[in-house]
């Protein structure tokens, strides 16, 4: 059930991956070189080498690494690439994969070997000096940069830039959530729908990675590390990341740390005019040249040593541990529920209609019962792709419709139909002894079991809560 819910998802959201990026056009005072490697599972993965064009040799270097999404090209951090290049840097920008990675599937640690790849690939460039060469991450690269720098001794820095100190599924959740509170929503559509949304996605099997454990990875770092986030990040809580960033670091022995924010910017620290909803073209001011000198100061052997700096950021609200599901509320059993509401609420129409067709007349229809199979559907199907459409819209900014005191008009209509369904079971089962003939009673007996069933199903999803 949830693999066919993953392929409608993904057929209806057309989620196929983008073409290959042509290489990218560079400013004049630039130069670029065309590369190739082999990434995890032997795959070929292409990217591009920029560099001052001005002549030299020694220079340090960084691989940049992707945030999330499939193939994304190495055009996404051009600007990046040609704002650490003008610092000094030779920067290589990669065209992420798509193969092994999806919506619904990804490894970090194929994902790391990629970023391994590119490494091994800059070290080898002329201008290139191979002891000084460091890895950059963004957002899900945040958690891919760590990995890599942990296996292996040749990155000499790690760069992270709206990284995650939790584990995946917490911070995606927040970071929705946050989304709703932003655009103004409360109640129990986003501190009880969404979150279990969540858990029983990552139990069917179609979150990946979701317990990925970054303090474990941090804590195995030797090498410096710059983070940098923007004041006004609305996908990684940027107010809890650092100090836990910190701890694992320290725990590990490594207090080889720099921490800045940086204030009007946004989750990929570049300029932002509303607090975070919209990214500029334009990266923080002092952003590039903080990169440049820091790399500068760390390849010299003088890291500095547990410093944070800038202005406070802003997280209006804490994130919540998301933890594994209980075996009642796993997805085998909702998807179990699914089929009952299915069986038990769609079947009574079904049953009407072909006595319509038979052109029996001989049972009188119950109203209360066609609103526990009305109701039923609605608050089901209605509930279900509503989330769902919540889910794949929100981030920043969500987009839950017109609003009425803090909840979403479409989730007053659907919890409207859930009370409707739980008051027309009662009175259905009030009606069902009554009911004349065997095949009629085990008709309505279906109707409300599956009213009873429905009632701790929608407390569950926040259906029958304020």
């Amino acid at each position: 059930m949830m693999r066919i819910f993953a392929a409608i998802v993904a057929a209806l959201f057309l989620l196929a991956p983008p073409a290959v990026a042509a290489p990218p056009a560079v400013p004049g005072d630039l130069t670029v070189t065309e590369v190739s490697f082999r990434g995890g599972g032997n795959l070929v993965l292409h990217g591009s080498v920029i560099s001052p064009a001005r002549a030299g040799s020694g220079r340090s270097g960084v691989v940049l690494v992707h945030g999330a999404g499939a193939g994304t090209p190495r055009e996404k951090l051009l600007g990046e690439a040609v704002a650490f290049a003008r610092q000094g840097l030779s920067v290589l920008i990669y065209d992420k994969r798509s193969e092994g990675y999806s919506l619904f599937e990804r490894s970090y640690a194929q994902l790391a070997d990629d970023a391994l790849g590119a490494v091994e690939t800059l070290k080898k460039q002329p201008e290139v000096d191979p002891g000084k060469v460091g890895i950059w991450g963004l957002s899900e690269g945040g958690w891919v940069a760590p990995l890599a720098a942990s296996r292996s001794g040749d990155i000499s820095f790690v760069i992270l830039v709206g990284a995650n100190a939790l584990q995946p599924l917490r911070q995606q959740t927040w970071a929705v959530a946050a989304g709703l509170r932003k655009a103004g929503v409360s109640g129990s559509l986003v501190g009880h729908a969404e979150p279990k949304l969540y858990r029983a996605i990552a139990d069917g099997g179609m979150f990946p990675e979701p317990y990925h454990d970054p303090e474990a990875v941090l804590a195995r770092l030797r090498q410096p590390v710059l983070g940098i986030w923007g004041v006004n990040d609305l996908l990684t809580p940027p107010r809890e990341t650092p100090p836990i960033m910190a701890r694992a670091l320290e725990d590990g022995g490594n207090r080889q740390y720099t921490f800045r924010f940086f204030a009007d910017a946004e989750h990929a620290a570049h300029q932002t005019p509303d607090g975070g909803v919209t990214r500029l073209p334009e990266l923080a001011p002092g952003y590039a040249e903080m990169v440049g000198s820091w790399v500068g100061e760390v390849t010299s052997g003088r890291a500095p040593v547990a410093q944070v700096s800038g202005p406070a950021p802003v997280q209006a609200d804490d994130s919540v541990g998301v933890p594994p599901t209980e075996w009642w509320e796993s997805s085998g059993v909702q998807a179990a529920a699914l089929m009952l509401f299915l069986v038990a609420f769609g079947g009574y129409p079904v049953v009407a209609l072909v006595r319509r067709i038979r052109r029996r007349a001989d049972v009188v229809p119950l109203g209360a019962a066609r609103l526990v199979s009305a109701g039923g559907l609605v608050a089901v199907a209605g509930g279900f792709s509503y989330l769902v459409y919540v889910l794949m819209t929100s981030g920043k900014l969500a987009a839950p419709g017109p609003l009425v005191v803090g909840r979403p008009v479409v989730w007053l209509a659907l919890q409207a139909a859930a009370v409707v369904t739980v008051v027309a079971t009662v009175l259905t089962a009030v009606r069902w002894r009554r009911s004349a003939g065997r095949g009629e009673k085990a008709r309505l007996g279906l109707l409300i079991a599956g009213g009873a069933a429905f009632v701790p199903w929608a407390a569950y999803w926040g259906l029958l809560l304020p």
